[in-house]
């Protein structure tokens, strides 16, 4: 016990003797190892702030979208070409209980930018064209007044529901309900305001207006056609057999004949997150592999400054052999000199890691993001084992190669 504390205390000894030489060789390994903790951390953060956004919507909730589907991404869409193969009629036919029982509401979705004027206020935001269904379908809950009914909205009534951060910033605390407003000239009656959402699916809830899916599409956008159809499912479990009953519908109504590619692509949000979350696996594990290379150069960094050591060190091992040190002695020493150099940069790390790993939490987090911080257990078990492991693997040649030196060459080296 004695001789093992005496080789540590000639282990701290050598490290302070080179103080500069240490803090810049401890750097590297800090570096490297702060840099796979906040990677993964921040995959961690990245990955619940997306399934957060998602699940919002509903596990029980189904998107069509337009275009041809593949299996592993999204729609394809090519550049200039805007897909107008999903209409208000499909709406209809998907809300038909005798082929899709288990739907218990859809609307259809367009949107588009607009500046909302109130005497001489304006603000610019987005117009969300749905259907009197909306409301059910996502979720969402008013504040004050109603939403649209179907009467209202089949007549294309200019009628429009606020969201929050807009009713905030046009009327402050006063009632908006009854007031006119214009976007592009045309004329709405405010009949409601939504209650504050926050973000949804990366799309700020509370800056955007509500209107009647028609008012949308003909006095608005001047088109005929859907951008996105969502629809609610009554039960989660149903949701894997209604998106094939979905699609045959939809085959059938787009005229499409087996062996053709669909012109509309069905998901549900288990496909999404099952999507999403392997994308931040894999751009997690990336990213830790990348950060992992600078360990990689601290091991180098390590041995370049062994061999040095070494070198400096020769008259002093050759003393050392003199009066009784054996060859493993010689090599334990710097063995422990490099493993303690990456132990104690490994720990340091993880501090430095943890703390600009929170610090980005809370930025998330004040920016309105749900935002997890997370420190894995097995990313500090692999930080820990990965920088002694580098200490140890590039100490091995600096010390055998002490170990090897002739006391009687050491003792006469200048």
């Amino acid at each position: 016990m004695r001789g093992f504390i005496s080789e540590i205390r000639i282990v701290i000894f050598g490290l302070l003797s080179r103080k500069g030489r240490s803090f810049l060789t401890i750097l590297g390994i800090v570096i490297g190892v702060a840099g796979v903790i906040i990677i993964i951390a921040l995959g961690a953060g990245a990955q619940s702030l997306v399934l957060s956004q998602i699940s919002k919507l509903g596990t029980n909730l189904i998107g069509v979208l337009p275009g041809k589907s593949n299996e592993t991404g999204p729609p394809a869409v090519l550049f200039g070409i805007i897909v107008t193969t999903l209409t208000n009629q499909d709406v209809e036919a998907i809300l038909d209980p005798k082929r899709i029982p288990h739907i218990v509401a859809a609307s259809g979705y367009v949107r588009g930018p607009g500046t909302v004027v109130w005497r001489n206020q304006n603000i610019d935001t987005n117009f969300l064209g749905t259907q009197a269904s909306y409301p059910n379908v996502q979720n969402a809950e008013l504040e004050t007044g109603r939403y649209f009914d179907e009467r209202e909205e089949k007549s294309a009534a200019n009628v429009m529901i606020l969201g929050n951060d807009v009713k905030e910033e046009l009327f402050g605390q006063s009632d908006p309900v009854g007031q006119a407003v214009k976007i592009k000239n045309i004329p709405f009656t405010i009949i409601g305001t939504m209650k504050k959402q926050g973000s949804v699916a990366f799309q700020n809830m509370d800056d955007q207006v509500f209107i009647p899916l028609l008012v949308g599409q003909q006095q608005l956008l001047g088109i005929k056609y859907l951008q996105a159809i969502r629809a609610k499912v009554d039960n989660s479990e149903n949701v894997a057999r209604t998106i094939d009953e979905v699609k045959t519908l939809l085959r059938e109504r787009h005229r499409i004949q087996n062996g053709q590619d669909e012109d509309f692509d069905v998901r549900n949000l288990a496909d999404a997150i099952k999507l999403l979350t392997s994308i931040t696996d894999a751009l997690t594990l990336f990213l830790t592999l990348m950060a992992a290379i600078s360990l990689l150069v601290g091991g180098i960094g390590i041995m370049n400054i062994m061999l040095v050591t070494v070198a400096e060190r020769t008259r002093e091992i050759g003393l050392r052999k003199a009066v009784g040190a054996t060859k493993s002695k010689i090599r334990n020493q710097f063995l422990m000199e490099s493993g303690f150099m990456t132990m104690l940069g490994g720990i340091v790390g993880i501090i430095v890691g943890a703390i600009v790993s929170y610090l980005v939490a809370l930025l998330a987090r004040f920016m309105g993001y749900e935002w997890t911080f997370y420190i894995s257990p097995f990313s500090v078990i692999l930080a820990i084992g990965v920088s002694i492991l580098t200490g140890v693997v590039f100490g091995l040649y600096p010390s055998f190669k002490a170990a090897k030196l002739n006391p009687i060459d050491a003792l006469r080296y200048e």
